[in-house]
């Protein structure tokens, strides 16, 4: 096929000459095209449309591609290297699924005059990137923070201010992390572009599935503001696109992956196990909260984590759709956020065969066995431990305790729990003693012995005679130490990994430290001890503990501690000491808000995770 050079001479000082090659038949369809010198006026060419059918794509080496068709002739646009036009006669032989395999999609075009699509269409392709992938929905997300001092729960600390992403979703509302806005006292949104900082309000946080929505009351932010549109889960392989505010610049970050692993992950802010999609993208501090894009430019999931290790490198995960939707339906449904349902039972894999024989199993009978089931969980009227779970409503569960997930795929069965909301049932099929039977329980948010996220915003506490008297939590863990160089006893890890509530309204109390005075003498070094009985009443939480010993009429005030260690104070003694001992130490009050009696307390449980500590078996790092 015969083919002349021609070049565009370029109008606008901001684009560059682009030299294609032409064949020389177009050329005498172009107005204004010189067949003697093959040169066309960039004007008149480049502002033609295209009568033929167009397709962008990627080949599989990276090379971006138009293909334009004619009814005899097939164009492609290499737009990566910008310059290049290659035109080939179309050959009839060869179906357009074999052609398909080389390149992309061929389009017919019943006309056969066939015009060059606009260059601005063919630099690179980023105006369809940029209108694809709505990066005006994405906003850069400014928190002030100001965090308890959970080891003086009398305080907070110093304010700080962080940066991350967000984007904005339909009905005037924005997500982004709740590790984003913690401890929130004000946050604000910047749209891209934009020199306007809005003030934002946060409608809910979802600890546990680490996602926050906000809204903007200003009608100034919404002006011109198109929601993003959210995608299906996406498979091994797919293209993923990250957009956000990381740290390293001030304007919007792209960065582009693929999807290397879709399983129950585990989230290190809400210490929860929960679907989650890992990916190659970069992943850096400030991109949390952003969207990730598919290749149609939906938003399929939310960046919120990433793996720091001197072993790996580039593994980021995203927080797919599935949850995003039950986190948005579990607030529409119920006017506020109420979490993500458990079980509520501890089980055990079956891989090993003498096991499965000692409890009956027949020969192609799977399951997990059920070690531990919660006292106050609803199933523990249904489910005994020692109990074989052969399926989840109706979806038979493997002996490694996985179920079919998609097309050789499979996942932790627990996905199918994760799905359910508050109040709904499931169907489990047990075998007990070698007894198949079906039994229904109902799911409701799950409730740790150690919260991992308080609902309240300060620290509840009590103080007598400087003994500082305080629940334990996860965050009171991580801001006394690292759980490496802990002076924390063992038997206190062990409470925050595997502790179960036994009772409502049950805390653990812990004596955190001794503000030191004539009247405490002796005791100045303890810390970190769990409190077990007043007076030899057994401790239920802090608010009964204050109670007794406001109550005490005893002569001693005695407090058993763990390890068998016993702290004997002088009530009257005691008494008189305490309004000293708060002056010196600059304390306002001897106890916590919550529990000064006409207050109404707030539950000290939140949302939270099953199986992590802090410092000892995260993952990953949020980012």
């Amino acid at each position: 096929m015969a083919c002349v050079t021609a070049s565009f001479t370029a109008l606008d000082s901001v684009r560059a000459c682009l030299p294609v090659i032409v064949p020389s038949s177009l050329l005498r369809l172009s107005q204004g095209a010189s067949s003697s010198s093959g040169r066309l006026c960039h004007r008149q060419c480049a502002r033609k449309h295209c009568l033929a059918s167009g397709f962008s794509g990627t080949r599989l080496d990276g090379t971006r591609l138009k293909r334009i068709r004619s009814s005899s002739k097939v164009f492609v646009v290499e737009a990566r290297k910008k310059n290049i036009i290659e035109v080939e006669q179309d050959q009839s032989e060869g179906s357009d699924d074999e052609r398909e395999k080389k390149g992309l999609d061929i389009l017919e075009a019943s006309d056969t005059s066939v015009w060059l699509e606009d260059l601005y269409q063919l630099d690179d392709g980023e105006d369809d990137i940029e209108e694809n992938l709505c990066l005006d929905g994405v906003v850069k997300v400014y928190c002030t923070h100001s965090e308890p001092d959970y080891s003086l729960p009398w305080q907070k600390q110093r304010q700080f201010m962080s940066t991350g992403s967000g984007f904005v979703i339909s009905g005037r509302r924005l997500l982004t992390n709740a590790h984003c806005v913690e401890h929130h006292t004000q946050v604000q949104v910047k749209k891209r572009g934009d020199d306007t900082k809005f003030v934002a309000r946060v409608l809910a946080e979802g600890p546990d599935c680490d996602l926050a929505l906000l809204t903007v009351d200003s009608e100034e932010f919404w002006e011109a503001v198109e929601p993003l549109k959210f995608g299906s889960l996406p498979r091994l392989q797919d293209p993923v696109i990250v957009v956000g505010y990381p740290m390293g610049g001030e304007t919007i970050s792209v960065t582009s992956g693929v999807v290397s692993r879709i399983e129950v992950t585990s989230y290190v802010h809400g210490a929860s196990e929960l679907l989650g999609v890992q990916i190659d993208a970069a992943i850096n501090a400030g991109n949390s909260g952003g969207p990730a894009f598919n290749e149609e430019g939906e938003c399929v999931g939310i960046a919120f984590q990433s793996l720091k290790d001197m072993d790996v490198e580039n593994i980021g995960f995203v927080i797919p759709t599935a949850v995003i939707f039950h986190f948005l339906k579990d607030f529409e449904q119920n006017g506020r956020y109420t979490g993500f349902p458990s079980l509520a039972v501890w089980w055990q894999k079956l891989e090993n065969s003498a096991m499965r024989a000692s409890l009956k199993m027949k020969s192609g009978q799977k399951g997990v066995l059920i070690r531990r089931v919660e006292p106050l969980a609803p199933v523990a009227s249904v489910v005994k431990a020692g109990d074989v779970l052969l399926s989840f409503d109706g979806v038979p569960i493997a002996n490694e305790g996985t179920v079919s997930f998609r097309t050789g795929e499979r996942i932790d069965f627990e996905f199918l729990v994760t799905q359910k909301f508050s109040g709904e049932t499931a169907e489990l099929e047990l075998l007990r003693d070698g007894k198949e039977l079906k039994v229904q329980t109902v799911f409701k948010p799950p409730v740790r012995l150690v919260p991992v996220h308080l609902a309240s915003k300060m620290p509840s506490y009590f103080i007598v005679a400087g003994l500082v008297f305080v629940p334990l939590c996860f965050p009171y863990l991580e801001s006394e130490c690292d759980l490496g160089e802990a002076e924390v006893s063992g038997k206190l890890r062990e409470i925050a990994r595997n502790g179960m509530v036994e009772f409502e309204d049950q805390q653990v109390i812990v004596m955190s430290q001794v503000l030191a005075h004539p009247v405490n003498a002796g005791y100045e070094n303890l810390q970190n001890v769990e409190v077990l009985t007043f007076n030899g009443e057994k401790i239920r939480n802090l608010r009964q503990f204050s109670r007794l010993v406001d109550s005490c009429t005893e002569e001693f005030m005695r407090f058993e501690l763990e390890r068998h260690i016993l702290v004997v104070l002088e009530t009257k003694s005691a008494r008189l000491a305490n309004e000293q001992i708060l002056r010196d130490f600059h304390v306002p009050s001897e106890r916590s808000l919550d529990l000064v009696e006409g207050h109404t307390p707030v539950t000290s449980h939140e949302i939270n995770g099953r199986d992590a500590l802090p410092g000892s078996i995260q993952p990953a790092a949020a980012a």
